[in-house]
């Protein structure tokens, strides 16, 4: 699969793709890209790292796309790596801006200032917040029972470990959309509620910011990344991914009709 270009020549920090989509789905992709803009040298990085998945989701941003034109639905993606700042953590949160990822240092991260710091938040962090924030506005504002659903990949392989799951549906508080792709998925692939990461990992900054306090459906998706690593592995998983979020949706919409002509 053709990598997305990692040039560093692009200079808006967010993007919103098919941003007049109809569909009641607004997806968000925050790790679509290895870009580091060139004032940064890389981050001291050397190539395999920066292609790896420390830098950036691998095939994300592909599955996001092509659920974006499934659905008509409106993307917001993160266009700088996350070793640049990671989107989907708070400013306060230490690996928001790592100076380690797993196995691979990160020296152009070590030792900020706190100076350093705020100027990544305010260049990085703020227009994806506030060009989300807006999305999530436009979006409740259009449909009745809209969703918000984050994608992400992983890597098989972490800290040495071997993992088996295949794909993630993460929730915080809020469960009801995860518990309906689950029961939608009927058993298919190994798929697994909260895994490999969870509340605890401090990875639903996004869900939590922006879908649990306006009661939007939300959840977040993770794709074991060998599984997304061809156009052809893509399709498939975005269309498989489609049909159970479809159904979860319909079976949502159903039950909120329901309760609301209680």
């Amino acid at each position: 699969m053709p990598k997305e270009p990692s040039d560093g020549s692009r200079a808006k920090t967010v993007e919103v793709i098919n941003p007049d989509g109809a569909g009641a789905i607004l997806l968000v992709c925050e790790h679509a890209t290895n870009d580091i803009p060139a004032e940064f040298a890389n981050l001291g990085i050397g190539a395999a790292t920066k292609a790896s998945h420390a830098a950036w989701d691998p095939g994300a941003l592909a599955v996001a796309r092509h659920l974006s034109e499934m659905f008509d639905a409106p993307l917001v993606a993160q266009t700088v790596s996350r070793l640049v700042y990671d989107c989907n953590r708070p400013p306060e949160a230490g690996d928001a801006i790592p100076a380690r990822s797993e196995i691979h240092e990160i020296p152009g991260n070590t030792g900020l200032s706190a100076a350093a710091r705020a100027d990544r938040v305010e260049r990085f962090y703020r227009p994806f917040e506030r060009t989300l924030a807006q999305a999530v506005a436009r979006h409740r504002g259009t449909h009745a029972n809209p969703i918000l659903l984050t994608i992400h990949s992983f890597t098989p392989i972490y800290a040495g470990q071997r993992r088996s799951v295949e794909i993630g549906i993460l929730h915080d508080s809020d469960q009801r959309l995860a518990d309906a792709i689950l029961a939608a998925a009927g058993g298919s692939l190994d798929m697994r509620r909260n895994e490999p990461y969870g509340p605890a990992d401090g990875v639903m900054h996004t869900l939590v910011t922006h879908a649990i306090p306006t009661g939007m459906f939300n959840a977040m998706i993770e794709i074991r990344n060998d599984l997304i690593a061809t156009p052809g592995d893509v399709v498939e998983i975005a269309s498989r991914l489609a049909a159970w979020v479809s159904r979860a949706h319909a079976s949502l919409s159903t039950d909120a009709s329901k309760g609301a002509a209680a």
